[in-house]
């Protein structure tokens, strides 16, 4: 008599949006590349899911969008509930403060697993001090099975602030493809619409939302900076903004009103970033608060040396003077003189990416972070 095969796990993934980020973009990795035979999932975004879902290979995955109005999501707790009642998951997979409030109604729902992932920090509360949002967090303590976190200072803050005892946190780093995101054999071409020539310009670039803790104008004022101290590097030095978001209009009034924008290419949002991040010659990660970010690690993947601010879960990633240079937030004089160094030791630059190309390989590989987030969700 044939033996049955096993139930799948069914896991349901809540998220506040999901649109192109390093959140949406685990999400992706997970439901792929976990197992299909053992595991289903249901991905539900209190607001909109964006075109960026189409990334999701698998077949079968369920989207729901409960187009919440801004405010308190009160009065989507009965729809909410009756969801969870109706899917039955075994996991619920909340990401990020805004999902968190979800824990108590899938504890009330009988949800056995409800495990909850914190990514990073928002630009209003970019160190977790804000007194209202430390009580939530404590409040909603009870009804999380599990906490993930991806990045040292994270794992501290919940141990420490909130004060999850250590057999219910977890650190897992962030994966990133070192198969799709590989340096170039040999000089890479232009890739479409991009109006510069890799090899014959030296390019430096910067991937994510244009949103405030991104702060994408950081760069662009260390731009002009280095431009307005080097007028000699015009015929070389191009910048590289990828993204697109509301600090779109104040990068473009801070290259223009320098009369450098002829030398910038806001690329908008796309779907060509691997190929776009072979093309560059230096990373630039700018961000206000970061846990551990997915662009970085596919960055480094690439063998791009970088130059980032000190913020966050970003010092674990990025060696001072051995993957790159770590400079402190909203310092464009630093920001500056550290893209120069880049620029003029050639040497040194492809030392650095070398070895942030090693450490991707050994530390940020894919099928270690699918590994462990299979264990946590098979509990």
């Amino acid at each position: 008599m044939p033996v049955p095969s096993p139930r799948r796990l069914r896991i349901v993934h809540i998220v506040y949006s999901f649109s192109i980020g390093g959140l949406e973009n685990v999400i992706v990795q997970l439901i792929n590349q976990l197992p299909a035979d053992r595991f289903e999932h249901v991905l539900l975004s209190l607001t909109s899911i964006s075109d960026f879902k189409d990334r999701i290979t698998q077949a079968g995955v369920r989207f729901i969008e409960l187009h919440k109005a801004p405010g308190h999501a009160i009065p989507l707790y009965p729809r909410i509930y009756r969801l969870l009642r109706e899917l039955k998951p075994d996991v619920v997979h909340s990401c990020n403060l805004a999902a968190l409030e979800v824990a108590p109604l899938a504890w009330a729902a009988r949800v056995p697993r409800r495990v909850h992932a914190e990514h990073g920090w928002d630009a209003h509360d970019p160190h977790g001090a804000n007194p209202k949002y430390r009580f939530l967090r404590k409040l909603y303590k009870p009804f999380v099975s599990h906490y993930v976190t991806v990045s040292q200072d994270l794992d501290d803050y919940l141990a420490n602030a909130i004060g999850v005892p250590a057999q219910r946190h977890t650190l897992i780093a962030n994966g990133v493809d070192t198969d799709a995101f590989a340096p170039p054999q040999g000089v890479m071409p232009a890739v479409p619409g991009c109006p510069f020539t890799p090899g014959t310009h030296w390019l430096v670039g910067t991937v994510g939302r244009l949103q405030t803790v991104k702060n994408q104008p950081l760069l662009a004022r260390a731009f002009v900076r280095l431009m307005q101290a080097h007028p000699e590097a015009a015929d070389r030095l191009r910048l590289v903004i990828v993204g697109e978001g509301p600090l779109r209009g104040e990068v473009q009034d801070i290259l223009a009103k320098a009369g450098v924008q002829h030398l910038a290419w806001l690329a908008g949002a796309r779907n060509d970033v691997a190929d776009i991040l072979r093309s560059l010659d230096c990373f630039v990660l700018p961000s206000q608060a970061e846990g551990t970010s997915c662009t970085l690690q596919e960055a480094m993947a690439c063998g791009l040396p970088v130059v980032a601010t000190a913020v966050g879960g970003t010092p674990d990633l990025v060696e001072q003077g051995v993957t790159g240079w770590l400079v402190p937030s909203d310092d464009e004089a630093a920001m500056a003189d550290a893209l120069w160094r880049c620029y003029t030791d050639a040497e040194l630059a492809r030392s650095l990416g070398a070895t942030a190309r090693a450490r991707a390989l050994a530390n940020y590989g894919l099928d270690g972070m699918v590994q462990r987030y299979e264990k946590l969700f098979s509990r």
